[in-house]
């Protein structure tokens, strides 16, 4: 078992960047970034694609995809 600890993919599409920062550190790599690149303004963000999978995960562990 690794003791890494899981990267998040952060992507700014006015920089069109993309990068990976360990979990601990996603909110901070996201505030650094917006701010000194965009005057703080929310810009950068957690790959969406990724969110959205997050979101179904959770949704369907609340199950909220099920019928009833």
């Amino acid at each position: 078992m690794s003791s890494e600890e899981p990267t998040v993919p952060i992507v700014c599409t006015d920089c069109e960047t993309e990068t990976r920062v360990p979990l601990s550190d996603v909110a901070d790599a996201l505030s650094r970034h917006n701010e000194g690149k965009h005057g703080g303004e929310e810009v950068a963000e957690v790959d969406p694609g990724l969110k959205d999978q997050l979101a179904d995960l959770v949704a369907d562990d609340l199950g909220l995809f099920e019928e009833g």
